[in-house]
């Protein structure tokens, strides 16, 4: 991608029928990283979250409190979701609920298209539905209760027992769009990624699809079907166009042109409504789908997925409260082969915190920075000749530059944190090489000495750009430390893709103290882990 290209993603948008887990933290990061290293790079981005509103479920966790949905919904949002992103420092551009009605009068006059154009219809439907998965589910997908639910059938997501519904309600055609989305899959191998995603997706199309229903007349918690107001809109064919009502889709056409179409990055367990219903949706109204719909796997946590239902969650504030919120961001990212199930262990966390983060990267930044108040009295020194050593350090860092930014665009993250961290090695071991304590103890090697900690001091520079979108607290502190908010300008301003051009920090910048970045955390992990899990 070039510099100046629009780049708008999402996450899914989230129920708030509870409070959000490290589940819900990790997606929200992972869009985050995302769009602040296309951000930095200088590309048009947008960043969307948001909650899913509507919905039986939302009515009866609401009757269960005591309150109207919409009651539930303002008070959960408020008070847990919204707080999430400042907890993990997620820089979202917007904020969209299903209830707004910005959102409500895109998704009528999008429902309303389909309708006119021969795309909706009216029949008959029965099918054992989750109130959990808000969805009709296949035979296929139930399995036999146990315990409390002995001789039911319950979905196999959430262990709870499935109704049988019969009503009338309106139905999407969406059995017309079963070729047209095996073209898509064809023509666009990286549509859907990964690529286990996208094998899991074509074998379920060419099965058949069956048209959809997309209305309910039971209950009345959703937006009224525009032509019949005895009906209201299925929940996931709300939900899902909140992507497109968020840019403008019907109300601000030339926003909606210039961030329309965008990256869906999803869990994989809601992979089908975004690799198949939604390109359906958007092929009938004759709108562009998806750049790409991209599928991160599970948290697990002691072999099992992670549940609100379940009651098996962790509140990101038990990391984030420990550790800080550039560790939580760091570890989720780097610690998982984004696109697979990853385990989550304190212990890993822990030891990830001391070796990688304390001792590899603060370690380095507090040295350089020590070194060049100490022996060059707090301001950066001119480089003289280079020797192989150095010029090695120079190659590290603009490939590194190279090869993270191309791992950003296969959405592999951890290899683009990888890639950044052989700059870390390099500069670590460098230093060990060069040995600048010793250097500084005769003046005949005052010009060595300065090309070192130069060296050093424009690595760490590199690396303050290249990391911000990871650990933005930390680099943020480096940067003013380098003196380079004064010499080079703002960190935001930094062009990432040009980070490894050479020579960028001048000669001349004053460097201030640094306090550690990643602190000694003297609390033991198993009191990290004490307190009760959020449900």
């Amino acid at each position: 991608m070039s510099s100046g290209d629009s780049f708008y993603i999402t996450t899914p948008i989230f129920y708030p029928s509870d409070v959000p887990h490290i589940g819900h933290g990790y997606t929200e990061v992972a869009a985050d990283v995302l769009a602040r290293w296309h951000r930095q790079a200088g590309d048009d981005t947008w960043l969307l979250t948001g909650t899913d509103e509507h919905g039986q479920k939302m009515l009866r966790t609401a009757a269960a409190g005591g309150m109207t949905p919409g009651e539930w919904a303002d008070r959960l949002v408020a008070e847990s979701w919204i707080p999430l992103l400042k907890t993990l420092d997620i820089a979202n551009d917007d904020f969209i609920r299903t209830t707004q009605p910005r959102h409500e009068s895109g998704v009528q006059a999008f429902v309303s298209k389909l309708h006119d154009d021969g795309y909706i219809y009216t029949g008959e439907y029965e099918g054992y539905y989750c109130v959990g998965c808000e969805e009709y589910k296949q035979q296929s997908e139930l399995v036999e209760g146990t315990g409390p639910f002995e001789g039911q059938l319950v979905c196999a997501i959430h262990s709870k027992p499935v109704e049988l519904l019969q009503e009338r309600n309106y139905f999407f055609r969406m059995s017309d769009f079963q070729e047209k989305l095996l073209a898509l899959y064809e023509a666009r191998p990286d549509f859907v990624q990964p690529e286990s995603a996208r094998n899991e997706v074509v074998s379920f199309v060419k099965q058949g699809l069956a048209d959809l229903s997309i209305s309910r007349s039971s209950f009345d918690w959703g937006i009224p079907i525009p032509w019949d107001s005895d009906h209201i809109l299925y929940v996931w064919f709300d939900a899902l166009l909140n992507y497109a009502t968020a840019v403008g889709y019907g109300v601000d056409e030339k926003n909606f042109e210039r961030r329309w179409p965008g990256v869906q990055l999803v869990g994989k367990d809601i992979l089908r409504f975004h690799a198949v219903i939604w390109p359906a949706m958007l092929m009938a109204a004759g709108l562009e789908v998806p750049k790409h719909v991209f599928a991160h796997g599970w948290l697990l946590v002691g072999g099992e997925k992670m549940s609100k239902s379940k009651l098996t969650g962790i509140a990101p504030e038990q990391i984030t409260d420990v550790f800080g919120s550039d560790a939580f961001r760091y570890y989720f990212m780097r610690a998982i082969t984004f696109g697979q199930d990853g385990s989550f262990s304190w212990e890993d966390l822990s030891a990830r915190y001391q070796a990688e983060l304390a001792n590899g990267f603060g370690n380095l930044a507090s040295r350089v920075t020590a070194m060049i108040t100490r022996y060059c009295d707090g301001v950066v020194p001119a480089e003289a000749l280079p020797t192989d050593a150095d010029l090695v350090v120079r190659r590290t860092v603009e490939k590194a530059v190279a090869d993270s930014d191309a791992a950003i665009e296969r959405f592999a993250i951890h290899e683009a944190i990888a890639a950044v961290w052989t700059i870390v090695d390099e500069l670590n071991g460098y230093i060990t090489e060069q040995e600048p304590w010793v250097l500084a103890k005769n003046p005949a090697n005052r010009d060595r000495l300065s090309t070192v900690l130069y060296t050093a001091a424009e690595g760490l520079r590199a690396l303050a750009v290249l990391l911000s979108p990871v650990i933005p607290k930390a680099t943020a502190k480096l940067w003013t430390s380098l003196g380079a908010e004064q010499s080079v300008g703002a960190l935001a301003d930094q062009r990432l893709r040009e980070a490894g051009r050479w020579g960028v920090l001048p000669a001349g910048s004053t460097v201030t103290k640094l306090e550690a970045l990643f602190p000694r955390i003297e609390q033991e992990v198993e009191d990290a882990a004490a307190p009760t899990p959020a449900a």
